[in-house]
């Protein structure tokens, strides 16, 4: 056990780490890489194999604008009535999706029509409950402004009562004393 060098009994050696370590990386390696290389492989087969003397470039046009010598080369192409098929399902699929469009549209704006018209509703109530408020207000004003004139011709009669009362010989004092 007092061996620096040496690898202990139990545990694996450092060459088949390295081993296992570098197989790892390999599995990894081919893992990440492998699906790609296979596709581009797979794909140069078939490009040779289907197109061996295409002089122009296929992939560049559109499918609609082939040629007739690299159409015959594509297999969903035949002929020139082939893509006038392919033209007029293309304006069949234009012309469904504008219809779901507007079909989108014409929901979209039946629901902005009804929520239009619950935020009208709500306006005219929160109106009527501003009026009835501005009319309490308004009630509330009149009564305070003819209390006041009220107060105030109470406390001239007030006033003249008690100047008679002095008149007569009353005297404030005397009202404390007797309560």
């Amino acid at each position: 056990m007092a061996g620096g060098g040496a690898s202990s009994a139990w545990g694996p050696s450092p060459a088949l780490v390295t081993a296992l370590v570098a197989l790892l990386g390999l599995g990894l390696a081919a893992y990440i890489v492998g699906p790609q290389l296979y596709w581009h492989a797979a794909e140069a087969l078939t490009a040779a194999a289907a197109c061996p003397a295409c002089d122009c470039n296929c992939d560049a046009r559109p499918l609609l604008d082939l040629p007739e010598d690299c159409a015959k080369h594509f297999k969903g192409v035949k002929s020139r009535a082939s893509g006038e098929e392919t033209e007029k399902s293309f304006t069949e699929l234009l012309v469904e999706e504008l219809k779901q469009r507007e079909e989108e549209a014409t929901q979209a704006q039946q629901e902005a029509d009804v929520k239009l018209l619950e935020a009208k509703k709500l306006a005219s109530q929160y109106q009527k409950e501003a009026d009835k408020c501005s009319s309490g207000m308004d009630t509330c004003e009149e009564a305070r402004e003819k209390s006041a004139v009220a107060l105030v011709q109470q406390k001239k009669l007030t006033s003249l009562w008690e100047q008679r009362a002095r008149e007569l010989g009353w005297k404030p004092e005397n009202t404390k004393a007797h309560l």
